[in-house]
């Protein structure tokens, strides 16, 4: 098996061996033009290849293998062999053509201001290549086909450049995109948690604390009243099964999604069944009075459940904390609005509503980050004529 260092060597080998590849082929097939005399003669007797042309051809070689490290570099070095090629009037001027690969890499690599430096730089030298070659015998237009070609060879590396630098843009912009929607994808994983979380402790706790007001009196009536005790015992049961129900849906919503990844997440509770809490807090000693102001109607889902979860959770602390025999229920559908409020007759301070009102426990808090996620507003606190009240404005805003 592979190791990483290993792969890490293939692919760095990789392109040197490719590099070297052209290098060696572009040096064998110049030195094999100047040996078969490819292209138009000198003015005096071409010079025999020697030690020196086999030099110089040795230099291109490398230089060609190292352009995309020192493009620079070999943009320099190739011109001067093409200068000292004419200037040895050595047979063949494919030499003279080799300087267009390095002004064409130093464009790809570095831009187009370097790629029209460099095609600049590469015209001159070819111009004066062609006057020491050739001088008064110049063919004509000669000196234009090497501007042109040294201006083609810039544009075309300067336009690959281009387009490659396109292609990492656009790949970074698509990882960042996919990043993107991981990280989304997990927020909205743990915002999901952090609801069902919420969901959870409302239905427990709501079930708990009537069933823990139930047993106690259960427990009291016992002995003196078996018919009462049965009757709470009866209505322990029909909490508990009401509680399992609502748990059960709470954690099919996990279940569902592997299988329906796209259908709407809908756990338990609205406003339709406010009969039914009213029933349990009734059952519970405490007397629920609900006054509906304005023309009740159908809520957003995400506000209607927000709506009963925060009324099961003011009525929770009610029968739990605030020993009061009454509470007052109002809701108000206003036309972009619809406001909830609960008032009870107990005792607004104590350990329990100490708990209720933010300094223990998490009721209160729950409640309020409730509100907050549908941009509403939320209040609870002691009222000025007695007991604890817990108001809450939750917007419509597709009914606005």
């Amino acid at each position: 098996m592979e190791t990483p260092k290993t792969l890490s060597t293939v692919r760095l080998a990789a392109p040197l061996l490719t590099n070297s590849g052209v290098g060696v082929g572009v040096a064998v097939l110049s030195l094999a033009g100047s040996l078969i005399g490819v292209g138009p003669q000198w003015i005096s007797s071409p010079r025999p290849i020697d030690a020196v042309a086999v030099g110089l051809v040795v230099v291109v070689a490398g230089a060609v293998a190292l352009r995309r490290r020192y493009p620079v570099s070999v943009l320099v070095v190739l011109n001067v062999v093409a200068l000292a090629w004419s200037a040895f009037h050595y047979p063949g001027r494919l030499v003279l053509l080799i300087p267009l690969i390095a002004c064409y890499t130093l464009a790809a690599l570095r831009g187009w201001r370097w790629g029209l430096a460099g095609a600049g730089v590469t015209a001159f030298t070819a111009v004066v290549a062609i006057r020491v070659a050739f001088g008064a015998a110049e063919p004509s237009g000669i000196a234009g086909v090497a501007v042109w070609m040294a201006a083609t060879a810039g544009a075309a590396g300067a336009a690959v450049g281009y387009n490659r630098a396109v292609l990492v843009a656009t790949r970074a912009q698509l990882a960042r995109e996919a990043q993107t929607r991981e990280e989304q994808a997990r927020r909205r994983v743990v915002e999901e948690r952090l609801r069902i979380a919420r969901e959870l402790h409302d239905v427990l706790g709501h079930t708990m604390a009537s069933i823990s007001v139930q047993a106690g009196v259960g427990i009291h009536l016992l002995a003196s009243r078996p018919a009462q005790a049965g009757e709470a015992l009866s209505t322990i049961k029909h909490i508990s099964d009401q509680g399992l129900t609502d748990v059960k849906a709470i954690l099919g919503v996990l279940r569902a999604d592997g299988d329906e990844p796209d259908r709407p997440r809908t756990p338990p509770g609205g406003l339709d069944q406010l009969d039914a809490l009213l029933d349990s807090v009734r059952a519970a000693g405490v007397q629920p009075r609900l006054t509906i102001h304005g023309r009740a109607r159908p809520l957003p889902a995400a506000v209607d459940l927000a709506a009963y979860r925060i009324l099961q959770e003011a009525l929770t602390n009610v029968v739990r904390h605030a020993r009061a025999s009454t509470v007052q229920l109002d809701l108000h559908y206003e036309p972009a609005h619809v406001v909830i409020r609960s008032r009870d007759d107990g005792s607004a301070v104590g350990p329990g509503q100490a708990g209720a009102n933010g300094q223990g426990g998490h009721g209160i808090s729950g409640m309020r980050e409730r509100a907050m996620a549908l941009s509403g507003q939320f209040t609870a606190g002691p009222h000025p004529d007695g007991g604890f009240q817990v108001r809450c404005t939750l917007p419509t805003p597709d009914q606005a």
